[in-house]
C-alpha cells in the first residue's frame, strides 16, 4: 500500500511526458498554439510542450502530388471533353498554411478545378492538343498566384488525359482524312504542274536545236525495242516530218 502513491506519482508523471514531448521529423514543422494563440513554428528535432495549455499541429513541407479530378469542360468552339490533371504543391508557410485556409490541400484542390476548368473554356481543342505546355504554365502561373496568401506554393500541373466522347472521335478522325486527301491533291496538282512547266521548256529547248530532237527520237526507239513487245517498229527519218511541218504551197502564188 506504501508504493501506491508512488505509483500514481509515476503514473502522472509518465502522461505528463507523453503529453509534453514531441519529436518532429526533418520535413515536418509544429505550428504550436498556446490557450488558443498563435505562440510559433517550431521543428524539427525534439519539441517540449506544456501539457493541456499548449497544442501543436503537424505539417508535412514536402511536395504534395495530388490527382486533380476528371473536369467536363468545353473549349471555345464547343467541343465537350474530360480533362484530368496532376497537381505539384508544397507548403511554404506553415502559419499561414494552417491559419488562414481550413485545409489547405482540400482548398488547393477545389482551386485547381475551377482554375482547370476556366483557363481551358478559353482555348480550342486543337490548343488543348497541341500546346499543353503553354497552357500548363498558365494554370500553374494562377495558381501559384491565388494560393500564395495560404503559404502554398504550386510548383507544377501537368495535364494528363484529354477525354473525347465518340461522336467527337468519328468527327475528328473524319476530318483528319479529309485533311489528308486535299493535302494529297493538292501535292498531286503541284507536281502536274511542276512536270508541265519541265515539258514546256524542254519543247522549246528541242524545237531550238533539231539535233537533240534527233536524239530523242532514238532513244525512244531504243526504249521502245528492249521492251519484250511484239510491236514492231518502222524508224522513220524525221526529214519526212518536215514535209507536214513546211506551209502548203497554193499554185498561182
Amino acid at each position: 500500500m506504501i508504493l501506491v502513491p508512488y505509483l500514481v506519482v509515476l503514473f502522472i508523471l509518465v502522461i505528463f511526458l507523453l503529453a509534453a514531448i514531441r519529436v518532429l521529423r526533418e520535413y515536418e514543422r509544429g505550428v504550436v498554439f498556446t490557450l488558443g494563440r498563435f505562440t510559433g513554428v517550431k521543428g524539427p528535432g525534439l519539441i517540449i510542450l506544456i501539457p493541456f495549455a499548449q497544442q501543436m499541429v503537424r505539417v508535412d513541407l514536402r511536395v504534395i502530388v495530388h490527382n486533380v479530378p476528371p473536369q467536363d469542360v468545353i473549349s471555345r468552339d464547343n467541343v465537350p471533353v474530360k480533362v484530368n490533371a496532376v497537381l505539384y504543391f508544397r507548403v511554404i508557410d506553415p502559419e499561414r498554411a494552417i491559419i488562414r485556409v481550413e485545409d489547405f490541400i482540400a482548398a488547393t484542390s477545389q482551386l485547381a478545378q475551377t482554375t482547370l476548368r476556366s483557363v481551358l473554356g478559353k482555348h480550342e481543342l486543337d490548343e488543348m492538343l497541341v500546346e499543353r505546355d503553354r497552357l500548363n504554365a498558365a494554370i500553374q502561373s494562377i495558381l501559384d498566384k491565388q494560393t500564395d496568401t495560404w503559404g502554398i506554393k504550386v510548383a507544377n500541373i501537368e495535364i494528363k488525359d484529354i477525354d473525347l466522347n465518340d461522336n467527337m472521335v468519328r468527327a475528328i478522325a473524319k476530318q483528319a482524312e479529309a485533311e489528308r486527301l486535299r493535302r494529297a491533291k493538292v501535292i498531286n496538282a503541284e507536281g502536274e504542274h511542276q512536270a508541265a512547266e519541265k515539258l514546256v521548256e524542254a519543247g522549246r529547248i528541242l524545237a531550238l536545236e533539231p539535233q537533240a530532237m534527233q536524239l530523242r527520237y532514238f532513244a525512244a526507239l531504243h526504249d521502245i525495242a528492249s521492251e519484250r513487245t511484239s510491236t514492231i517498229v518502222f524508224p522513220l527519218p524525221t526529214e519526212l516530218l518536215d514535209i507536214f511541218r513546211r506551209p502548203p504551197v497554193v499554185p498561182g502564188a
